[in-house]
């Protein structure tokens, strides 16, 4: 792998990274080679599709949002923690909630916490559904990447996005996602404010990032319950 390319990748991003940063990356990369030996984390191992297909992806959510600018964020389905732990190391100044419904990769998130000694992230054990009910309009944003249709993601987590605040999705077809979503983005509440599809560097894999802003508060039948959510979605 090209380090110094894949730093000056990151640089076009905006992102400059310290030897501290580089070295959590690093560290990070080891323990989830290390943890996939034994638990489903992911497909991907070769440490330059690491860098790209999961760092670089994460971070490539600068695009869209400035997240110098918030508060606090919530990415749920987090798995092995793509993009929130990559998102905690770049912007120390997020505090960053990581929700994620199977337990043992909550426990790796832990893991990967503590070693890098990321103080503002925390991993919680719960479907999102459940979650938002009991954080209502807490976030500045909410994020996910690669879990489920658009239209799903929205009736699951929009409860828990403050008025004004925003969910950025992390997909690879934003026409196809947003066309199918038109009801739920009319029926939560919710405005497309941007869409941006892009490359992945030295990968030919499609992008796309979309940001929707919430304009006005959640009805209070949302989210359904999760079957029925599965079943019948907006």
């Amino acid at each position: 792998m090209n380090l110094k390319l894949w730093l000056s990748q990151m640089n076009e991003l905006g992102i400059n990274l310290s030897d501290n940063q580089l070295s959590q990356l690093e560290i990070f990369f080891k323990m989830l080679i290390e943890k996939n030996k034994v638990m489903n984390l992911t497909a991907i191992t070769e440490k330059k599709e690491v860098y790209y297909k999961h760092f670089y992806d994460s971070a490539s959510i600068i695009k869209i949002i400035d997240l110098n600018k918030l508060n606090n964020l919530c990415d749920f389905g987090s798995g092995a923690g793509f993009p929130g732990i990559i998102l905690g190391i770049l912007f120390p100044n997020l505090k960053i909630t990581l929700v994620e419904a199977q337990l043992k990769r909550v426990n790796f998130l832990n893991e990967v916490i503590e070693k890098l000694n990321l103080k503002n992230i925390k991993a919680i054990h719960s479907r999102i559904e459940d979650y938002v009910i009991k954080h209502v309009e807490e976030y500045d944003v909410m994020t996910a990447r690669a879990v489920a249709k658009l239209s799903i993601l929205l009736e699951w987590s929009t409860k828990g996005i403050k008025i004004g605040g925003y969910f950025i999705a992390m997909k690879t077809d934003s026409i196809q996602e947003l066309e199918e979503s038109k009801n739920a983005i009319n029926q939560l509440n919710l405005k497309v404010i941007n869409k941006i599809d892009f490359i992945l560097p030295e990968f030919d894999a499609k992008r796309s990032l979309i940001c929707l802003k919430k304009i006005d508060k959640t009805n209070k039948k949302y989210p359904r319950k999760y079957s029925e959510i599965k079943r019948h979605p907006l």
